[in-house]
């Protein structure tokens, strides 16, 4: 697929674990995940904040981050999200700063307002207020982040008087920030005002907008300041794996799909479960009817080629959400036929293999040739007879 830039591809690792597995071996299983995408070439990967309900089992992005930054080499690690409104605004700055230098520029800010609603009431606060919070709160980081001196007071949550950052960004053009966006408009409104990128769902749930409406209502926003939107720091966030075939992927994840689908979002959350076929055909049904991306490299592919048309103008990266809903060692080969079969043709990487075997196929009959001239030659230099054809090619008999 020919796009006016390189496609870069991650995954949102929330992460989800089933609550009857041992938290801290899925942790480290989270780290060997990162560990293998790191060395198929994947761009990045974005990690969450939750504090209950028992399916995610890691509170602090941050220092996760700074340990699988030390067992990798160069996939680009994000918050995905840090829950701004739960935060001191001044600390959240200092603490990405930080970890900016550690990892030599390899950090990505990602907030929102907080979607685990027990997270929420545990920290004593209310739904209606986290989005103010997310829009206040975020004005504040990013001057922290520019070098700015801030005096700002939020009642009720945090005062700073003349603060500023000890520490400037690794990189000139500083520390990558987004915004996720999924049931509300209200996060693609803040990425507009602020002028942040966007982290969106695609539509593998069946609350929020589609994809173009969610780019619009951040371009709507950044209109009203001045400002204009940047597709390449949008990223999209569905559900894929891949496999030899549709039917063996959905076979691969339609166990765990369900009882994620059935038991976290509509039982633990009381969210809608709309589904109500049988348990064995879910993985097809989402396929058909939510948006997931299930099925060969090919499929997959052409999956993606989908949500870029539905985006109205593209986007700049695609996350595949990390349920782990295969097996280990299935999730791992999804991992590496995406790696090898699908990205490279968002990403540039076949043109100049392609054309340059192109290039040998069209000049073929003539090289040959003259291969078989040059072998003929040497066989007669040293007295010997060369056979009428070599390597497929009819070389001409020996002159006088």
């Amino acid at each position: 697929m020919d796009l006016p830039w390189r496609l870069r591809f991650g995954i949102f690792m929330a992460p989800y674990h089933p609550v009857r597995e041992s938290m801290g071996l899925t942790i480290r299983r989270d780290v060997r995940t990162l560990q293998w995408l790191d060395e198929l070439g994947y761009d990045e990967a974005f990690i969450g904040e939750h504090h209950s309900a028992g399916w995610e089992p890691i509170s602090s992005p941050e220092l996760f981050i700074a340990h699988v930054a030390r067992e990798t080499e160069s996939i680009r690690l994000g918050t995905g999200v840090v829950s701004l409104p739960y935060h001191h605004p001044y600390m959240l700055a200092e603490r990405i700063l930080l970890l900016d230098q550690l990892t030599r520029g390899r950090v990505m800010l990602g907030v929102g307002p907080g979607a685990t609603p027990p997270d929420t009431a545990q920290l004593g606060l209310t739904a209606t207020q986290l989005r103010p919070r997310l829009d206040e709160g975020l004005g504040v980081v990013l001057r922290l982040l520019r070098g700015e001196e801030v005096t700002h007071e939020s009642p009720g949550w945090f005062k700073l008087v003349n603060a500023s950052c000890q520490l400037q960004p690794w990189r000139e053009e500083g520390v990558p920030v987004y915004i996720a966006t999924t049931s509300s408009p209200a996060g693609a409104t803040i990425a507009g005002k602020h002028g942040t990128g966007v982290l969106s769902g695609a539509n593998f749930r069946p609350l929020g907008p589609g994809l173009k409406s969610t780019w619009g209502t951040a371009e709507d926003a950044a209109a009203a300041r001045g400002g204009t939107m940047d597709r390449r720091e949008w990223r999209v966030m569905t559900r894929i794996h891949v496999a030899e075939s549709r039917a063996q992927a959905c076979r691969d994840v339609n166990d765990l799909l369900f009882e994620f689908d059935c038991h976290y979002i509509g039982g633990t959350l009381g969210r809608p479960f709309a589904y109500e076929g049988a348990p064995e055909d879910y993985a097809e049904w989402c396929v058909e009817h939510a948006g997931a991306l299930f099925g060969s490299p090919d499929e997959v592919a052409a999956g993606i080629g989908r949500l870029w048309e539905q985006s109205g103008g593209g986007f700049g990266g695609i996350l595949f959400m990390g349920n782990e809903f295969a097996p280990p060692d299935r999730t791992r080969e999804s991992h590496e036929l995406l790696a090898r079969y699908v990205m490279p043709r968002f990403r540039g990487e076949l043109e100049r293999p392609m054309r340059s075997h192109a290039r040998a196929v069209a000049a073929r009959e003539g090289l040959n040739l003259g291969e078989a001239e040059a072998i003929a030659e040497a066989v007669r230099a040293v007295g010997g007879e060369a056979p009428e054809t070599i390597l497929g090619a009819r070389v001409r008999p020996p002159t006088g």
